[in-house]
Order: structure tokens, then sequence, then C-alpha cells
């Protein structure tokens, strides 16, 4: 599944075209790596979302296509 898809599905960011703008600003980083919108995100790859203020580290523990809103959270473990 491509990083956008995944950080959409996964409600770390809510919609496409933003993870999108984000992975381009180089604010997604998997591995330590910036990554671009067409990444193909494995499991157990770890996970860096900056923001303005803030880091979210997290280790991709499940890659669906279809989640329900209130198992989101499942795709992922916080890390940091």
């Amino acid at each position: 599944m491509r990083i956008d898809k995944f950080l959409k599905v996964s409600r770390l960011i809510k919609r496409r075209t933003v993870a999108n703008e984000a992975c381009e600003g180089q604010k997604i980083f998997i591995n330590g790596k910036a990554v671009k919108p067409s990444y193909q995100v494995k499991k157990d790859d770890i996970l860096e979302v900056r923001f303005t203020n803030s880091l979210i580290k997290v280790r991709v523990a499940d890659i669906s296509m279809n989640v329900k809103k209130q198992d989101a959270s499942t795709l992922y473990e916080i890390v940091e």
C-alpha cells in the first residue's frame, strides 16, 4: 500500500491530498529516510510524521485497505 493511502486509512492524516503534500514537503520519514507519496509501506516499518510542533513515531503493525474508523489504530503501534 502507498504511504499516502496508509496515512489516510490509518487516520494519522485525515485526507490523502494532505498526506501527499506532507510527503512532498519531506515531513514523512520511513526508517529515517524521507519518502515520496508512492513509497510502498511494509509491515514493521518505522514511520515518523513531523508536524509543525510535534513528532509522531509509529511502527506499522498491519496493512489493510478497508478499516472502520474505530479500528484504524490497530494498523500501527506508537513508538514515541
